[in-house]
């Protein structure tokens, strides 16, 4: 847990310094940069296209490195090849996916011609941005299982947001055109992959040639089944995401997906810390699974449950108490995306609520279970969608994902419950809840403030004392009160017993 707490404190400074910078490109400069809402939307459209792109191109073996690579680990044999499996046959069938995504064009002209015309006339602008996609998020993976994530959390979370800002203000102060400035945004979004590639080189772990030994170290039939159920739980996991997009780009046009985008992303802060945590204890499950250590497993899951409430619920409240001020600060229309944050931030919350569910199917021989609520999960937002979106807009598309993520996460807990029998939840649980319900009541009775900053700074400070104050005095995480005490002794403060 000690190597945990380290690396997923260290992602979560990075991930929050660079979500700050993401607040303020997103939500603060972009609207005003790009003033076009179309032309912003399509850059957040071609984001998310291009991530579905790589998923199908990966055929599932970014999962593959976190379950099968203990198997493989051995230095001294340059891990057995496993790098080049890992690269070689995401690049084939990279290849196979681009040549489909070139006959589907006409398909797409028709789809989104008629109220998205930019996503039609720079559609060839997403094969280069998906091939950079699909070689970091397989970097990426390799480096998670050599439990180095620090620097891909600097690199995704920090460097690349700050790049992807330059291009913005290049385009903003007319030092390019529009289509030079995609292809700036397009170079912001590949360069972290040639980062990483240096990276590796420097950890000489860049094991690019083939071995011998690496189709005998676990059986093949055995990865390219778990792989292929893998890769369809991802493309299916990736296009729920992406179903809300697509459907609004054709129902509402781009510049709906730019309001809709950024409400997510808003409340996307609320899934940092988890994000952080993951990256380093995806790899872990994957070894108590190896060693038998199931009842390492269910302390871990218990644990990362509680840490992910007492922070995502606290993220929560500051998003939602301040949603008003939030939208004060943005262009008008964007404030379409209110109740968009409110389901969105719902159905988060719900996800950090039930833990590491996803990890431990996905690790263990019941991961094709996964695959088939993936299936039906994205049957199901299709459909809501195809109900809400017209006569709601993107807060009808923001109330189908919520309904998906909790019927798909509630899926999960049963099967984790069944099958392994641990469940994530104690009293602990719904406390954190009861907390958090007192913490909104005492915001909602403060009236609001003249001044937009002062009234989010109040009301933040407000909501910390009561809701941190009532978690540290009832000593509901242990996590929390350990690291507070561990804080007063490295400053030079005596220990405080009643924590």
């Amino acid at each position: 847990m000690d190597t945990i707490r380290k690396q997923g404190f260290l992602n979560t400074i990075i991930s929050y310094a660079g979500m700050i910078i993401g607040y303020v490109n997103l939500v603060v400069l972009f609207p005003v940069l790009i003033p076009d809402a179309d032309e912003l939307g399509l850059t957040r459209f071609l984001i998310s296209v291009a991530a579905i792109y790589a998923q199908f191109a990966a055929l599932g073996f970014t999962n593959i490195s976190a379950k099968y690579f203990p198997y493989f680990r051995d230095r001294d044999k340059k891990h057995n090849g496993f790098l080049f499996l890992m690269l070689l046959i995401p690049l084939a069938g990279f290849a196979v996916v681009t040549v489909l995504f070139m006959l589907l064009k006409p398909a797409v002209v028709d789809y989104f011609g008629k109220n998205s015309p930019l996503a039609v006339e720079y559609y060839y602008y997403i094969i280069p941005l998906s091939f950079f996609t699909l070689l970091f998020i397989l970097l990426d993976a390799y480096l998670r299982s050599l439990y180095k994530t620090v620097v891909q959390s600097f690199l995704k979370d920090f460097l690349e947001r700050i790049m992807m800002l330059a291009s913005v203000v290049c385009y903003a102060w007319g030092w390019v055109d529009f289509q030079w400035f995609l292809v700036l945004f397009i170079g912001a979004n590949s360069a972290v992959t040639f980062v990483s590639i240096v990276y590796l080189l420097w950890l000489r772990q860049f094991f690019v040639r083939p071995n011998r030994n690496m189709f005998q170290v676990v059986p093949m039939r055995e990865v390219v089944q778990y792989g292929l159920f893998s890769f369809l739980g991802n493309v299916s996991s990736s296009i729920i995401t992406f179903i809300d997009q697509a459907m609004i780009a054709h129902y509402l046009g781009l510049d709906g997906v730019a309001y809709y985008t950024t409400g997510y992303f808003i409340t996307s802060a609320i899934m940092v810390p988890s994000r952080g945590l993951n990256k380093i204890v995806y790899p872990q499950v994957a070894d108590y699974f190896k060693a038998g250590n199931m009842a390492g497993l269910k302390v871990l899951y218990r644990k990362m449950t509680r840490v992910n409430m007492v922070v995502g619920f606290l993220l929560f409240l500051g998003i939602w108490c301040n949603v008003n001020n939030i939208f004060a600060i943005m262009p008008k229309d964007f404030s379409q995306g209110k109740y968009v944050i409110l389901f969105m931030g719902l159905s988060r919350l719900f996800d950090l609520a039930t833990g590491i569910n996803g990890m431990i199917l996905l690790t263990s021989n019941k991961y094709r279970y996964d695959l088939y609520f993936n299936l039906l999960m994205m049957a199901l937002v299709a459909y809501t969608n195809y109900l809400l979106i017209p006569d709601y807009g993107i807060s009808g598309a923001a109330f189908a994902s919520m309904v998906v993520f909790v019927v798909y996460n509630l899926f999960r807990v049963i099967l984790v419950a069944r099958f392994f029998k641990m469940q994530p939840f104690g009293w602990d649980s719904l406390l954190i809840v009861v907390i958090s319900l007192l913490a909104f009541g005492v915001s909602w009775m403060l009236p609001q403030l003249p001044n937009v900053i002062l009234d989010i700074a109040v009301r933040s400070v407000l909501i910390t004392a009561v809701y941190g104050g009532l978690l540290v005095l009832l000593k509901i995480s242990p996590e929390v009160n350990n690291g507070i005490q561990k804080t007063l002794v490295r400053f030079g403060f005596r220990e405080w017993k009643w924590l």
